[in-house]
């Protein structure tokens, strides 16, 4: 690793300032800026050549415009690890930008406080100065690519910081291996899944060895186990390397089980700061800012109001929370919690699979079906399912296991190398995609790509349009959906939020009400809040009869909605069945790269170990009663 000392401009800095410090930083972008987006307008966008005219002009649209971040004070010392978390516009990727030297540098507005990285001034640097020591993987993996080929995606950084071509070989051939895609290395980028563009982008940065590591979301589109090995990569960098590590992230859980401090953001300004326990303990300030933290932390800390173990900090990790709860029941391994013990209405579970109905004709079919893309790899091999109205059917497993490509072969733009598929009984093999969109409608993993028109209206109409409706009947099915999901049909979809945005694509896709709704990958990068309201709006879908098929790889989201899972692995489907039975099969999770949510992963263990009736059991508050009532039953009930 690089150490700024070894910079010439570097020699005489103090070795104990911090890594960035922020002093009373606030930021606006240039009107018609949005933070969390891409869409931010530089200078140079925006039209100033350095006149003073053109400077006073950009100065005055930026004062105009909302304050994006306002008074942050922050120090992030060496060899940290920080997580950031909050809403969606709370200035999570503007912080992100201050710390790339992206603002100033690049997206233009009024910039008030001093940034100083190990000391000196962002806005005294160069954007590439700042780049040798900052490393940055943005939310938008796409637009950080710059090669065709995966292992020129990595040459790429190499060669422009002047890495020795001796040394070239051996840093390509450690990233991969540290990220574990040396399979993907002559790869063509156009053909990798959204999780596998998402390692290569930390490969490339990783290879170029920085001393603060900036990740705006670095998960989003990953499986449950590359998710934890990314996070466990992390913090080894963080422990060997003393690497400094700032991670955006929207799976609160995940997260705080890895870094030391929190910091949360909401509207532009810093609403708590501490280590990871103290920010988590707040839990007043977190619920009304909307985040929602652990469940885990959450049953810990219904255990400890009920007066067990006070004192106990808030856990997050598995380990933790087991051991807290086998405490409070002071049971050993050998000790069998006698199940008649606990009421029934203890033991409700939060589980929704339920049995699917047969009788009916199943909305999807698979039959034996096979795909292979041009390379001759196959992506599936014989797979065979259906899925049936008034069901959230989720596909889930590894990156490149084929999810993806099932999607695409259920709304026809992709077909079977053999076998069939069938939608509402009607075989799609030749049939047109525009025949089967008329069942069939999609929310692809990134929704920005679907928008097309300058209005919210025309947009949602559009889809109507292409069906065959009358615009007439376009537009009062369109206004009507629109209305429902509190949207304005006269805003621009592109001066929208991310989350805005996203909620525009979905209103696009239920307008024509489908037999059969496809989500790929619905929540990512939304937050908790925008989540549960498109999963309610979906939830309204299935009770009218609608066919959900989802492809998710936020396992919170899966085991609040999911009716059934199908487990894909290698292209092959390895197993289908409820939340339970699929996470109680550990070799089944390993092969598939699953990982169970922490409460069930909790549940599981405790039904295992002390016995406990709740191996379907994934509330936390209902966890929290049966572990409650167990230890009053064998009458150890705390005291004052």
């Amino acid at each position: 690793m690089e150490a700024m000392s070894a910079r010439p401009h570097d020699a005489s800095l103090d070795a104990s300032c911090p890594a960035l410090l922020l002093d009373d930083v606030s930021f606006r972008y240039a009107l018609g800026a949005s933070d969390e987006t891409e869409s931010a307008d530089s200078n140079e966008s925006s039209g100033v050549d350095g006149s003073p005219a053109d400077a006073a002009a950009y100065a005055v649209a930026a004062r105009q415009a909302p304050c994006a971040l306002s008074h942050i004070n922050l120090s992030i010392e060496r060899g940290d690890f920080l997580g950031i978390i909050g809403p969606s516009g709370a200035g999570k990727t503007t912080l992100a930008c201050l710390f790339s030297g992206a603002i100033p540098h690049h997206y233009g507005g009024e910039l008030s406080g001093t940034v100083q990285l190990f000391s000196h001034d962002t806005k005294a640097l160069s954007l590439t100065d700042i780049a040798r020591f900052v490393g940055l993987v943005m939310q938008d993996i796409d637009a950080q690519m710059v090669a065709s080929v995966v292992e020129d995606e990595l040459l790429f950084g190499l060669e422009n910081f002047g890495v020795p071509a001796g040394d070239i070989p051996s840093r390509i051939e450690e990233a991969l291996q540290r990220i574990g895609i040396e399979s993907l290395r002559n790869r063509t980028i156009a053909t990798l899944s959204g999780g596998q563009k998402q390692k290569v982008a930390l490969a490339a940065i990783i290879a170029l060895k920085p001393s603060v590591l900036v990740l705006d979301e670095p998960t989003c589109a990953l499986d449950p186990a590359s998710s934890r090995t990314i996070y466990e990569l992390l913090s080894e960098l963080n422990r060997s390397f003393g690497i400094t590590i700032i991670a955006i992230e929207q799976k609160v859980a995940l997260l705080s089980e890895f870094c030391s401090h929190l910091a949360v953001l909401h509207e532009g300004s810093l609403a708590a700061y501490g280590t990871t326990s103290d920010v988590l303990s707040q839990v007043d300030t977190l619920d009304a800012i909307g985040i929602s933290y652990p469940r885990t932390t959450r049953f810990v800390r219904y255990v400890k109001q009920a007066g067990f173990e006070p004192d106990t900090p808030l856990y997050v990790r598995v380990d933790d929370t087991v051991h807290f709860a086998e405490r409070v029941l002071k049971l050993d391994h050998t000790t069998a919690f006698e199940p008649g013990s606990t009421s029934s209405s203890a033991l409700s579970s939060s589980s929704k699979a339920g049995s699917m109905c047969t009788e009916r004709k199943p909305a999807v079919q698979f039959s034996h079906v096979s795909f292979s893309y041009p390379t001759n790899t196959y992506s599936l091999k014989d797979v065979s399912f259906e899925a049936y109205p008034s069901e959230i059917m989720c596909l889930v497993g590894q990156n490149g296991a084929g999810k993806t490509t099932i999607t695409k072969l259920i709304n026809g733009l992709l077909k079977p190398r053999s076998g069939s598929v069938y939608i509402d009984g009607t075989k799609t093999n030749t049939k047109k995609t525009s025949t089967i969109a008329r069942s069939v409608s999609t929310l692809f993993q990134n929704p920005d790509r679907m928008l097309s028109c300058e209005t919210v209206l025309d947009e949602v109409m559009l889809s109507c349009t292409l069906v065959g409706y009358t615009p007439q009947d376009a537009r009062e099915r369109s206004l009507r959906v629109i209305h429902q999901l509190h949207l304005n049909p006269e805003a621009n979809p592109f001066l929208l939020s991310a989350g805005q945005r996203h909620i525009v694509a979905l209103a696009a896709t239920i307008v024509t009400e489908p037999k059969v709704l496809i989500l790929d990958e619905p929540t990512c990068g939304l937050d908790y809040a925008e989540c549960c309201y498109v999963m309610r709006v979906v939830q309204d879908l299935r009770a009218r009869g609608c066919c959900v098929v989802m492809v998710c790889h936020d396992m919170e989201v899966v085991l609040d909605n999911a009716t059934r899972l199908v487990v894909l692995a290698a292209g092959e489907l390895v197993a289908q069945g409820s939340i339970s039975d699929i996470f109680s099969q550990d070799a089944l999770c390993q092969r598939a790269c699953l990982r169970p949510p922490l409460l069930v992963d909790v549940a599981l263990q405790l039904s295992n170990t002390c016995k406990l009736p709740c191996s379907t059991t994934y509330d936390a508050a209902t966890l929290a009663q049966l572990v409650i009532s167990a230890a009053q039953h064998n009458g150890k009930v705390c005291h004052d």
